[in-house]
C-alpha cells in the first residue's frame, strides 16, 4: 500500500475525509457483491475472469475534459474496466464547453441508454439536460466536479472529492513548508471544482494567494503566462496547479523564470510521479479518479440489478490524500498500468 496520509477516517494533515462509503463499497467489490447479480455476478467482482450473466446495459458517460488531459484516460480506464465485469457497453464524450456538454446527455438521452455518468464542472450548463435524463427514468450519477448540485439535479449519488476540504489541505501542507505567498492556476475558467481548490487554499493559507487563468488546452500560452507572473512577482514561493497536465507545464515555466518556488498539483499521472521522483514537485492531491470511473460504472450497474445506492444523501469521496517522493515506487507502478 502506498504511504500516503490515511488512516480510518481519511486524514490529511490533521484535515479529516469521511470515506467510509466509498470503502465500503470497494470492500463490497472485492468479496463479490453477491447479492447483488448471484455466483457468475460475484465471480467478476472478485477478479476470477467471469462477467456478470446480468442482461446487457449501456452508460454513458460526458465529462468536461479537454483534449489531451491524461486524467480522464484514468477515469476512463476503471470504468471500462467494471463495464468489462458487469456485462456493459461503455460509452464516453467530452467537452469543455457547457452547451456541448449538455449537448452530449441529451444524445444519450436519445439512445435511451440505461444509464448516465455526468461531470458537473458548469453546473448551471447542463442541469436542464440532467434533470431530463432524470425525469425520462435515466439513473444518473455524478462524478469528479460539483458534488453541492448534484442531489438537487437528481442523481443517485455523486463520487469524487471534496474539492473545498482538498484545498485546505493544500494550504495546510504550504503551512507546514514554510511558504508565504502562493500562485493558484486555474486552467479552465468558469469551472466550478477549479474555483472551490483555490478558494480553500485561500481559507487555511496564512500568506497570500493569487489566481492565475490560464487556458489549459494552449501549452505554451499557460507556460508564457505562469512564467510571465513568476518574473514579474519574485515573491511568489509556491505555485500550486489543479492538474496533473499543468504541472508539467508550470515546471518548465518555473525553470525559465529562474523561479524557486516550490510546485504542489492536483491530481497525478506518470508525468507527476517522475517529476515527484525529481522533487520538481513536492507534493500532489490525489483523488483516485479510476475509482470515480470505476465506481460510477458499477454503482448503476448495482442499481439496476439489485437496486442498490450509496452515500445516503452525501457524495462517496475518493480523496484526497496527500503523496509525495517517498510514494514514488508503488506509484510508478500503478501509474504505469493507468490506474492511478
Amino acid at each position: 500500500m502506498i504511504g500516503v496520509r490515511t488512516a480510518g477516517p481519511l486524514t490529511v494533515r490533521g484535515v479529516t475525509v469521511r470515506t467510509a462509503a466509498a470503502l465500503l463499497t470497494t470492500a463490497a467489490l472485492a468479496t463479490g457483491c453477491a447479492a447483488a447479480g448471484g455466483q457468475d455476478a460475484a465471480g467478476a467482482a472478485a477478479g476470477s475472469g467471469k462477467g456478470a450473466s446480468t442482461p446487457r446495459m449501456t452508460i454513458g458517460m460526458v465529462s468536461h475534459a479537454g483534449d489531451g488531459d491524461t486524467f480522464w484516460d484514468i477515469v476512463q480506464n476503471g470504468a471500462e474496466r467494471a463495464a468489462a465485469k458487469d456485462n456493459v457497453k461503455f460509452l464516453y464524450a467530452h467537452d469543455k464547453e457547457g452547451a456541448q456538454q449538455a449537448a452530449l446527455i441529451q444524445s444519450y438521452i436519445d439512445q435511451k441508454v440505461d444509464g448516465l455518468i455526468v461531470t458537473l464542472a458548469k453546473p448551471q450548463a447542463v442541469k436542464a439536460a440532467v434533470r431530463k435524463a432524470v425525469a425520462q427514468g435515466i439513473p444518473v450519477i455524478t462524478i469528479n466536479s460539483g458534488g453541492e448540485f448534484s442531489r438537487a439535479y437528481g442523481a443517485l449519488t455523486h463520487i469524487g472529492q471534496d474539492e473545498s476540504v482538498a484545498g485546505r489541505a493544500v494550504g495546510d501542507e504550504l503551512n507546514r513548508r514554510h511558504r508565504k505567498k502562493a500562485l493558484c492556476v486555474v486552467h479552465e475558467q468558469g469551472n466550478v471544482s477549479l474555483e472551490d481548490r483555490c478558494a480553500g487554499v485561500r481559507e487555511t493559507f496564512h500568506g497570500k494567494v493569487a489566481n492565475l487563468d490560464v487556458d489549459g488546452t494552449n501549452a505554451p500560452a499557460s507556460q508564457s503566462s505562469v512564467e510571465a507572473r513568476l518574473q514579474s512577482d519574485k515573491d511568489i514561493d509556491a505555485v500550486v496547479t489543479l492538474g496533473a497536465p499543468m504541472a508539467a507545464i508550470a515546471v518548465k515555466a518555473e525553470e525559465e523564470a529562474g523561479s524557486a518556488a516550490q510546485l504542489a498539483t492536483f491530481d497525478l499521472n506518470s508525468a507527476v510521479v517522475k517529476l515527484l521522483k525529481a522533487k520538481d514537485v513536492t507534493f500532489a492531491v490525489d483523488q483516485q479518479p479510476y475509482l470515480q470511473g470505476y465506481e460510477a460504472v458499477d454503482l448503476l450497474w448495482l442499481h439496476k440489478a439489485n437496486a442498490d445506492v450509496l452515500g445516503g444523501g452525501r457524495p462517496v469521496l475518493t480523496g484526497p490524500a496527500l503523496v509525495t517522493g517517498e510514494d514514488v515506487p508503488k506509484l510508478t507502478e500503478y501509474t504505469g498500468r493507468g490506474t492511478r
